[in-house]
């Protein structure tokens, strides 16, 4: 069989997104912009093959987030966030920077060993999550993002995770998955994610700074229960636009946010290292559906991930990011750790 650049594997999916991006051009809050009136879409996409030849545990993933424009304070869209600021989740501050953001994804899990069609019972299930939602952000001072998610959708035969993975793999002549046909039942699913992150950052002098974002969460729900804690250390240019790329959750940092009114120049970039660890209570991904028999294995409760990369961006109007993930071990007798790529595309219009 010939040899396919691995990399190849994860172009449907972004694909996909370059069409959702161009339905979605025309999309804005109209009458509800400050200051950064422009809308922002981000396709990203993670996978366990575009560095690495494999097929495994987390396996592939992609993101298509809609980042609306600053909403004015005297608009009804500003309730929401009052609302929140009245009950001490979102702050107040000289300067604040509120945003809505629109989520649609899917995320595809496997075992170790594809080519089974019984897979092992003690590995990790096959499983599908296609999912869409809303979510609230807030930059107060530039010191400060509170970011609040819902995410709903599905995990089952009906997130279509079979057919993304082998009809791609059969298109570009690689080796499907055989084991699709034990995944775990349709179930709905849902996420509530809380998050908030603090900025310090250290001017170095010619533009150039260092800053330390960390910060704390949790998610509820029956697709993912888990606290998490974490910090993003970064070097660059222009680091006050945003607070870190966006990821795929579970993951650090996580938004599509960024202000272009906070660009002092027209380029930015920088270089990025983090770490978040996670206590998990519920991951239906390994434990097994909720209300049906299914296959499960026993998850490991303390999860941490190691990421790094770099992000560049003009004029706020163009964004690229790549990173990479090393992830420890998610369950009991899993044979290796976990380790996939993130490349993202933000495009302003």
């Amino acid at each position: 069989m010939p040899q396919i650049n691995p990399a190849l594997r994860f172009l449907p999916p972004l694909v996909f997104c370059l069409a959702a991006a161009s339905a979605m051009s025309g999309m804005a809050l109209s009458g509800t912009a400050l200051a950064d009136d422009v809308g922002r879409v981000t396709l990203t996409e993670e996978n366990d093959s575009i560095y690495f030849d494999d097929d495994q545990a987390y396996t592939q993933g992609f993101e298509f987030v809609y980042l609306g424009p600053d909403v004015a304070a005297g608009s009804g869209w500003a309730a929401p966030f009052n609302g929140l600021s009245s009950i001490g989740l979102f702050d107040s501050g000289s300067e604040v920077s509120r945003r809505y953001q629109v989520i649609f994804g899917q995320s595809i899990f496997t075992p170790e060993d594809t080519s089974l069609e019984d897979p092992e019972h003690d590995d990790r299930p096959y499983a599908g999550w296609a999912y869409g939602g809303l979510s609230l952000i807030q930059d107060t001072d530039r010191r400060r993002l509170d970011h609040l998610e819902l995410l709903a959708g599905i995990v089952g035969p009906a997130a279509q995770g079979r057919p993304t993975q082998n009809d791609w793999h059969q298109f570009i002549g690689v080796d499907t998955a055989e084991g699709w046909d034990h995944q775990l039942h349709n179930e709905p699913g849902i996420m509530l994610t809380y998050e908030r992150k603090y900025r310090f950052i250290q001017p170095l002098g010619a533009g150039f700074a260092v800053d330390a974002i960390p910060e704390a969460g949790v998610t509820l729900g029956n697709v993912m229960t888990y606290g998490e804690v974490g910090t993003m250390l970064r070097f660059g240019r222009n680091l006050e636009a945003d607070y870190g790329p966006n990821r795929i959750r579970p993951s650090l940092s996580g938004t599509g946010y960024f202000n272009a009114d906070y660009l002092e120049d027209p380029f930015g970039f920088y270089f990025y290292v983090g770490a978040q660890g996670r206590a998990v209570a519920q991951n239906i991904f390994l434990d097994g559906n909720t209300f049906r028999d299914s296959r499960s294995v026993d998850k490991e409760h303390f999860v941490g991930d190691l990421t790094g990369g770099v992000s560049l961006f003009w004029s706020g109007n163009v964004k690229l990011d790549a990173g990479f993930t090393y992830r420890t071990e998610e369950f009991e007798g899993q044979d290796e750790d976990a380790k996939f790529a993130n490349i993202n595309l933000t495009v302003g219009f």
